[in-house]
């Protein structure tokens, strides 16, 4: 019987997928879980991301969920936990990424106790960190379109700062010097930083030897915290020590078929990108409008009756997908809350009746929305196969809308991809029906 070596615990469901996928690169047979599995009964993998939806709720919640799915993990034998969040470390002051971190530490070492990281670095995505401090691309992470985020505005870059706030444990820094010399380097900075009274520290990264080096340092850490970048770097430590076979099939999906559609609700400066270049190619797309949601001049069922008319010439794109400005007016004249909750019902019923109506291949922009929908099309359990632009890969999963067939579902973080990932998630899976 396979134990599994690694549990996950990501807090919205497209950051699940890009751990999953990382780790299936780095040759880790991984299954993904829709929130805290029910049954007790084991799962067959290297490693297990148990996808959850707490990134933005009250961080008590958030931490109740944290802890649930720590409990099951722990049941499942895994030696390391690993907690998920965004590459740009999306939280506000009051959380949630300090709470959950707070609360799985003191459940695995007791009350205070226990040390981890902080690390959302992501160099292949242009999230790297230096002196602490989190850029995106050429920019601080407070210059970036983050700084307009409708849930969690990221107005500061310095993460010793941004975490401090959020955790009872003293926060430092492994600063690059340490980082460069290597991974007995950062053992020692880490050795340092604990025995100064630091609980949390944050680790500086620009590239993927950076990465190596830190998963190399991270062995045998019962805690890691980070984005999915510093996934990479942990694999080698098991098959290092025999526990991880080679594989060179962790990746693999049926073959694809039926109808294709694009269900966006992120607002990102890349999925605006991405929406744009779509219309431009002339491609079917059609626009819901949270105001016309409200009033009841705009309804999920003729959005959903919209598509069905495009569906057999190709794929069509379903967006609330607006800009920075439009979002805020939007949500100055229906809440912050009412406007999200919303939009995602919206998005999620029209997702079930695109799947009822024969869409086999689905994109789902913005992490959000990709939860609403995976919620509403009853998901349990996520195959993870092929990368389509780092940190999103296509999945495979069972939906009850779709009576007996298998779904391909591609789940994208809003601020992920290239301006033609539409188009290019497509065009990838195509080919493996030949």
């Amino acid at each position: 019987m396979m134990t599994p070596l690694l549990g996950c615990i990501a807090d919205d469901f497209t950051g699940a997928t890009d751990l999953a996928n990382n780790l299936v690169r780095a040759g880790m047979r991984t299954v993904q879980t829709i929130g805290v599995p029910e049954s007790a009964d084991a799962v067959f993998a290297d490693a297990i991301v148990v996808a959850l939806k707490s990134r933005t709720v009250p961080a008590t919640a958030a931490v109740a969920q944290s802890l649930k799915a720590y409990q099951w993990l722990k049941a499942q034998g895994v030696s390391q936990i690993y907690f998920k969040y965004c590459s740009t470390f999306d939280s506000t002051p009051a959380g949630n990424i300090g709470p959950v971190t707070d609360a799985l530490l003191d459940a695995i070492h007791g009350e205070g106790k226990g040390f981890t990281i902080v690390c959302p670095a992501f160099p292949e995505n242009q999230r790297t960190i230096f002196n602490g401090h989190l850029f995106v691309g050429e920019q601080l992470l407070s210059d970036s379109g983050m700084r307009d985020h409708p849930l969690t505005p990221m107005t500061d870059a310095n993460l010793v700062r941004v975490m401090q706030a959020q955790t009872k444990r003293r926060v430092g820094l492994v600063n690059y010097a340490a980082v460069s010399k290597g991974a007995d380097a950062i053992k020692a900075a880490f050795q340092n930083l604990q025995d100064q009274g630091y609980g949390v520290a944050v680790v500086d990264a620009i590239s993927n030897t950076d990465l190596m080096a830190m998963g190399a340092a991270l062995a045998g850490m019962p805690l890691v915290t980070a984005g999915s970048g510093v996934a990479i770097g942990l694999p080698q430590n098991w098959r290092a020590t025999g526990q991880l076979p080679p594989s060179d099939h962790a990746d693999q999906l049926p073959p694809p078929s039926g109808y294709q559609a694009v269900i966006s609700g992120s607002c990102s400066v890349a999925t605006n990108q991405q929406v744009a270049v779509w219309r431009d190619a002339g491609l079917p797309a059609l626009a819901i409008d949270p105001l016309g949601l409200a009033n009841g001049t705009t309804t999920a069922d003729a959005a959903a009756d919209w598509a069905r008319q495009h569906l057999p010439k190709g794929p069509v794109l379903v967006y609330a997908t607006a800009a920075p400005e439009v979002v805020r007016e939007i949500q100055a004249q229906l809440g912050v809350a009412a406007a999200g909750a919303l939009v995602e019902s919206a998005l999620s019923g029209i997702a079930v009746s695109l799947i009822e109506s024969g869409v086999r291949q689905l994109v789902v922009a913005g992490g959000e929305t990709s939860g609403a929908v995976v919620q509403a099309l009853a998901v349990e359990r996520m195959a993870i196969g092929p990368q389509i632009d780092p940190g999103v890969p296509w999945t495979c999963v069972n939906a009850a809308a779709a009576g007996d067939q298998t779904v391909h579902v591609a789940l994208k973080s809003g601020n992920f991809g290239t301006p033609d990932f539409f188009q290019k998630a497509f065009a990838a899976l195509t080919p493996k029906s030949a």
